[in-house]
């Protein structure tokens, strides 16, 4: 008997390898291709769960790392759980927490510098020191599913080991079957398997050969996934092996279930994924460059707090409808970050995950109609003509 899965897929329409589809969770439907704004330490930079609402966000991320450290999964779940404790009611993903204990721990010593690797890979999980106050600290498969479980979210990541960036053979083929015993030990840790949705993550650098392989040792297990993230990627390799990964990978996932890119926020590499099958993303990116001036716009990114914009009178994009684009100007905001005002970063990151959200829901809206490669084109033209567009030069008041 199949076992029943608390977060299902259902197909709407295909244009190519390009999908559009529903994914149903306990806290309500996403509608597919998705970007999921990332709210590392439940919060989402700068924005509240109503302006996020406002924008269209159907899911954001939690972070396990994050929220274990501080201010504990446990205080988490005496408010109970994230949902509530940051008053989002739509669903969430969290992730494993394994991301940030290989990158903040391998490359940071307590006091900030480069120093020697902080971080302790055992069969058992991994011994790490936390980034805040170095302090020691252990999480194991078993660990990490647990924090989740007393988060509460809707879509639970399996505990992986994450490779450095090129990786190659050698490393990866022990670490992918590190991942694979890790996988089994996180389905039986599993307390809450008919409420929390646990996602796999295929790794195996930028060889076909083992993600294949990964894809092969996590299927063994697939009655327990309500859906396949591909991790490992985005991380330093050329955008050409990223897309030829995803190329070959995403559509030996289960059709029936959602995929998921990890890691991913560049608007061009986002329509490449989608065109591959991918169905969900994430990224600090958006609101990572919007807090330091740099905004997405139909022509390409634009760098508000350069003086030429000063005394700019048109929004920040002449093409966007967002509630910032409607009510402010490039010279207002530009004025704002100089004179370090939390309302400029809070008026690009708007801005920016705007861009992202409708991006995809035209995606959307282009795979249902089969003209999605006519969509991507088209975007692709504009966002990569930059600064020979009128729209990105600078101009003054009444020019």
């Amino acid at each position: 008997m199949t076992k029943k899965l608390p977060v299902t897929y259902d197909l709407l329409g295909e244009d190519g390898k390009a999908r559009a589809g529903i994914i149903t969770t306990p806290h309500g439907t996403i509608e597919t291709p998705v970007f999921m704004p990332v709210g590392t330490q439940a919060t989402v930079k700068t924005m509240t769960p109503e302006e996020l609402e406002e924008i269209g966000a159907e899911i954001i991320l939690g972070n396990t790392y994050h929220l274990y450290l501080r201010p504990s999964d446990e205080l988490v779940a005496k408010f109970g759980g994230l949902h509530k404790f940051m008053n989002w009611k739509k669903p969430i993903l969290t992730d494993s927490g394994g991301f940030q204990v290989f990158s903040l721990g391998a490359r940071k010593t307590v006091d900030g510098g480069e120093g020697t690797s902080l971080v302790k890979i055992t069969e058992e999980g991994v011994h790490f020191r936390s980034h805040l106050d170095g302090s020691k600290h252990f999480i194991s498969p078993e660990k990490s599913i647990n924090i989740q479980n007393n988060l509460g979210s809707d879509i639970v990541m399996l505990f992986d080991e994450c490779p450095p960036g090129l990786s190659d053979k050698k490393y990866l083929i022990p670490s992918i079957e590190r991942t694979t015993r890790w996988a089994k030990r996180c389905v039986e840790a599993h307390k809450n398997p008919e409420t929390q949705g646990l996602f796999a993550i295929v790794q195996g650098g930028i060889y076909e050969d083992l993600r294949q392989k990964s894809l092969d040792e996590l299927s063994v297990m697939d009655e327990n996934f309500s859906g396949y993230a591909i991790g490992g990627l985005a991380v330093g390799e050329p955008r050409e092996d990223m897309y030829r990964v995803l190329n070959y990978i995403v559509e030996k996932c289960p059709s029936e279930k959602p995929r998921y890119l990890m890691g991913v926020g560049e608007p061009i590499d986002m329509l490449e994924a989608v065109e591959a099958g991918i169905d969900m993303m994430d990224c600090v990116q958006p609101s990572r460059i919007g807090r330091h001036g740099t905004i997405f716009t139909k022509y390409g990114r634009l760098v508000v707090k350069n003086a030429s914009y000063a005394e700019d009178d048109r929004p920040l994009d002449e093409d966007c409808d967002c509630y910032v684009c409607k009510n402010y100007t490039r010279g207002y905001i530009r004025h704002l970050f100089k004179a370090e005002e939390i309302l400029g970063g809070r008026l690009a990151t708007y801005h920016n995950l705007y861009f992202l959200l409708k991006m995809m829901k035209g995606a959307r809206e282009a795979i249902l109609n089969k003209k999605f490669k006519n969509y991507k084109d088209e975007f692709i033209n504009n966002y990569s003509m930059g600064k020979k567009s009128s729209w990105i030069t600078p101009k003054k008041i009444g020019q």
